[in-house]
């Protein structure tokens, strides 16, 4: 483990770490942030992403010690008071850990689709969620109930957000994700490929989600924002439109939890075992 302390607030070697607040700097950058021990940890197993460092104080770095160990040695681990690292970071950083991961080629739906066996089953596609709670709450959930892969539109929050990826519970790091510049095309070529196109919306004139029937063997959930909810072009593409029954009063629910409800619904009764953090790749 190359350990390199630091001890100076202008240490250039941290200068990716300061001031975190500027969320504008970091979503244009090759590079993000991770926060907390479990969530860099799963950075360093995560064979998507190159760890580039790592900032921790004293006592967390003996808390994620082992994780830790498996870094090349060509990789830092910053080592830093508590203190400093609160006047570093901008703002008190409870957790005393850090790390900076290098984002890589983005993925395309291809790609996804074109997955290491087994193929995707269970796909999550969101139109313009943009708020970053949500967005890390629904991999979160895909992650819980064996959801495959997540497409998101262009208008949707960065999963790599810093907030996104702690929502998470680092299942941004494990649930391989792609944009689509256009949604229709994208749900056409997920059709193409044998899945069943299930709109979730909040309208009580929809069929229960109980109601599903069969359960399809690939299935695509589309999911909206909260106030909007679908587009009428994208609900136009789906195959079917079901609704979770709520009781009177009660006109939607936030749209990860409704994504959780769903997704468990389907899920597999014997999931498969499979990578934590599975390798995903571009298609040769």
């Amino acid at each position: 483990m190359r350990v390199e302390p630091v001890a100076q607030l202008d240490d250039p070697r941290v200068a990716l770490y300061r001031n975190l607040r500027d969320a504008a700097l970091r979503s244009a950058s090759d590079v993000f942030l991770v926060e907390g021990r479990l969530n860099v940890a799963r950075l360093i197993d995560a064979p998507r992403y190159r760890t580039r460092s790592v900032f921790v104080t004293r006592a967390a770095l003996r808390g994620i010690e082992r994780a830790l160990a498996r870094l090349d040695a060509e990789t830092p681990v910053y080592l830093a008071s508590q203190a400093l690292m609160d006047q570093i970071v901008g703002y008190p950083m409870h957790r005393g850990c850090l790390a900076v991961g290098e984002r890589g080629p983005a993925l395309s739906l291809d790609a996804l689709l074109a997955s290491p066996a087994p193929p995707p089953r269970r796909i999550a596609v969101l139109e313009d969620v943009s708020n970053p709670d949500n967005v890390g709450g629904v991999f979160r959930n895909a992650l819980a109930f064996g959801v495959d892969a997540v497409l998101l539109t262009p208008r949707c929050a960065d999963p790599l957000y810093r907030k996104a990826l702690r929502v998470s519970m680092g299942a941004v790091l494990c649930v391989p994700f792609a944009r689509t510049p256009e949604l229709a095309p994208a749900l056409r070529r997920l059709r193409a490929a044998g899945f069943r196109v299930l709109a979730l919306c909040a309208s009580r004139r929809e069929r229960p989600l109980a109601a599903l029937g069969p359960l399809p063997e690939r299935v695509a959930w589309l999911l909206g924002a909260e106030q909007g909810g679908l587009s009428a072009a994208a609900r136009a593409e789906a195959d079917l439109a079901l609704t979770i029954p709520m009781a009177p009063g009660i006109d939607s629910l936030n749209v990860a939890t409704a994504a959780g409800i769903a997704f468990h619904h389907v899920a597999p009764q014997s999931p498969e075992p499979r990578a934590p953090c599975p390798a995903w790749q571009e298609p040769s």
